[in-house]
């Protein structure tokens, strides 16, 4: 289990690498693969060995998400609840909908959140090709804002072979935040080569928050890392993108960087029990 030594750790955004989880996504093998986690794409992994590997990197909590794409569900919001079920303040789950049927993918919030317990919505702009300014997502906004819970997206080029235009932070999240004051917006990624926009969101919107999902902490720009020390204290939360990058590695280099304790303990914990309300 965790270490008392180690401050302890809340992951921000994680997929659950179920056997044949990633046959239906082939955007991102190559991604996988380039980061060493390929083995994955062949073998899986149950979720007790992810609960193993959680405790033996000292992660507390992860957020876990599900996928759905144009063509249809990776894992459903029901399938994912069953696994969440087994591990209470384990895992929390992060809801994934259809964005091409939108009276469908209201309806499928309300039931992941009031039924299933969801924690927040996932969407990934370049899945669907669309920026999150556009229309389809705007009853989701409203949604969010009614059951009480985070909208979290991607922002800045994407790992997966696939156009990154829909991840500009400005201007699609920019209108997103500038027209849903109300809407807590976790941009996961860090936005490059666009970090510094996105950090100009954070500081613009108060309801604009980052998280570090698919970068190792040794490689985070200083700018976000002087963000982090200063107005973004409370702004930015910690990520993995797991299995893309390992949780031994994500959450040993981020306990190693020069940040102050109380700094360090709202990155890593504090400020996901924040903005999830966990």
């Amino acid at each position: 289990m965790v270490s008392a030594e180690r401050t302890p750790v809340i992951d921000a955004w994680a997929q659950p690498p179920l056997p044949g989880f990633f046959d239906r996504l082939p955007e991102v093998e190559s991604l996988l693969r380039r980061s060493g986690s390929g083995g994955l794409l062949e073998k899986g992994m149950q979720p007790p060995e992810m609960i193993k590997a959680m405790d033996e990197a000292g992660i507390q909590s992860v957020m876990l998400c599900t996928w759905c794409r144009p063509e249809g569900w990776l894992l459903t919001n029901d399938e994912l609840a069953k696994i969440v079920d087994r591990y209470p303040g384990r895992l929390f789950g992060v809801a994934a909908v259809h964005l091409h049927r939108p009276m469908e993918a209201v309806r499928e919030l309300r039931h992941a959140v009031e039924d299933l317990g969801f924690k927040a919505l996932r969407m990934i702009p370049w899945l669907w090709n669309l920026p999150p300014n556009d229309r389809l997502y705007y009853p989701l906004y409203a949604a969010c804002i009614e059951l009480g819970i985070p909208f979290c997206t991607q922002v800045g080029q994407t790992g997966p072979l696939m156009p990154s235009e829909p991840g500009r932070p400005v201007p699609y999240l920019d209108q997103v935040a500038l027209d849903f004051p109300e809407l807590k917006i976790v941009a996961g990624h860090i936005g490059f080569p666009w970090t510094n926009e996105m950090i100009g969101l954070a500081m613009k919107h108060h309801n604009v928050y980052i998280d570090t999902s698919a970068w190792l902490p040794s490689y985070y720009p200083p700018e976000l890392l002087q963000f982090m020390k200063s107005f973004g204290r409370n702004r930015v939360l910690f990520g993995s993108n797991f299995p893309h990058l390992p949780w031994d590695r994500t959450a040993g280099q981020a306990r190693e960087l020069d940040l102050p304790e109380p700094i360090r303990k709202r990155f890593l914990h504090d400020n996901a029990i924040s903005v999830f309300g966990l």
